[in-house]
């Protein structure tokens, strides 16, 4: 261990950097996730299909998933505060082209590299929150940093269409860029030194699914729901235009229910995991079966909407807590290492559901999206029922904060 991690910080700036690393990953998310409200003005705009612009999901996520492993590994010896700050300087001026940019190659060229940082603050965000507060807190800390998917969920992704509908998608991703910077100077003021903790080798990386079967299942099950999820969620705009005749209020209100049952799901989950891990996670997938089902079967009609798009936001919420804590359950002392698969399994199943989202839409219509998802979200549950309890141990209730060595006993002020 660093000297520097055996000093516990002050309550009050520990917890002022779990914030802002919350504000980070609502940033990361919201950008990565951008394009989702945005698909049919973007593709009206630079006059391409919407399963081309959806592209710009898809490029994201390879380049976040496919990058994280190595990035993280080859930087295993710098300070966590350094590289986050350097991931944030990326996604501002990422935004930035983006907003500027005078054709889609540029634009895409401009994802992808987001992409590459994206990923690694995935792998290094929780752990680095964890840090912060010690042992003791570092549950509610991860936590916290989780429920950033939901904030963005609520008010980013509905926020951007909405000021997409007041002026344009090109000012949309401009005011991203300055968030972004906003958030870049709260981590450099909030986040004390992190000297790096937990990272291997890429070589040893890669070996630890081959060694460790519940993390080996727990992977397989989150590129099994991630597929389904995202392949029909980044086509939920014109789903609901072409079946529903929706307009981009009723839009921005579902998507922001959506988003509101996401964080009813995440807090419900906070209590059911220490309880059930593995049951959490199957009632979960179980919901968001069952939601895609609804939406097709009902989804014409506003009512219909709602209420699938509640189902599944709160069925969302319960999974996604859920597969991180199923995570730290299977690889508690290489946390930082696992959850850099899990970034690359989880964001590389990101993109080609959009991408096999996208030719489905492209081709069979947007209605054969939801069905893709209905069929990958019921392999993951029918793969968890299979792989029986072992791929999802209960995190012990004294298990070591992700990036401290299992000895380590440093907690935060009172």
């Amino acid at each position: 261990m660093n000297a520097e991690d055996q000093q516990p910080h002050s309550t009050r700036r520990a917890w002022l950097g779990v914030a802002a690393i919350t504000a980070s990953l609502f940033v990361f998310l919201t950008t990565e996730l951008m394009p989702v409200g945005l698909l049919t003005p973007l593709s009206a705009s630079l006059d391409i299909e919407v399963g081309v612009a959806a592209l710009m999901v898809t490029l994201y996520g390879v380049s976040a998933g496919l990058g994280v492993t190595f990035i993280v590994a080859w930087t295993r010896h710098v300070n966590r505060r350094v590289l986050l700050s350097t991931l944030l300087a990326v996604l501002t001026l990422g935004n930035l082209v983006t907003a500027i940019s005078p054709n889609y190659p540029l634009v895409l060229a401009t994802r992808l590299i987001m992409g590459f940082a994206s990923g690694v603050f995935w792998a290094i965000g929780v752990s680095m929150a964890m840090r912060l507060v010690g042992e003791r807190h570092a549950s509610r800390a991860s936590a916290i940093v989780m429920s950033g998917i939901s904030i963005a969920t609520v008010v980013g992704i509905p926020v951007g269409t909405v000021l997409e509908d007041l002026t344009d998608w090109r000012t949309t991703f401009l005011i991203w860029s300055g968030l972004s910077l906003l958030v870049l100077l709260t981590v450099v003021a909030t986040v004390p030194s992190l000297p790096s903790a937990n990272a291997v080798p890429v070589r040893e990386v890669f070996g630890l699914p081959v060694r460790n079967a519940p993390l080996r299942a727990v992977l397989c099950a989150v590129v099994l729901f991630v597929l389904g999820h995202f392949g029909a969620y980044t086509f939920v705009r014109p789903f609901l235009e072409d079946n529903a005749s929706a307009s981009p209020l009723f839009i921005t209100v579902v998507l922001i229910i959506f988003g509101v049952g996401g964080a009813a799901g995440n807090f419900i989950a906070g209590y059911t995991v220490n309880r059930s891990l593995r049951g959490s996670f199957l009632t979960g997938c179980a919901g968001l079966v069952i939601s895609l089902l609804l939406l097709l079967a009902i989804g014409d009609g506003p009512a219909g909407a709602i209420v699938s798009l509640v189902l599944w936001g709160v069925s969302f919420g319960v999974v996604q807590l859920s597969q991180v804590n199923m995570t730290l359950a299977a690889a508690p002392e290489t946390f930082e290492a696992a959850m850099s698969l899990n970034t690359m399994a989880y964001n590389t199943s990101i993109a080609l559901g959009a991408l096999f989202g996208g030719l489905f839409a492209d081709n069979l219509g947007v209605t054969s999206v939801v069905w893709f998802g209905v069929a990958l979200t019921a392999g993951s549950l029918l793969l968890t029922l299979g792989t029986g309890r072992t791929a999802s141990r209960t995190v012990p209730q004294d298990a070591p904060a992700a990036g401290e060595p299992a000895a380590s006993s440093s907690s935060a002020n009172e």
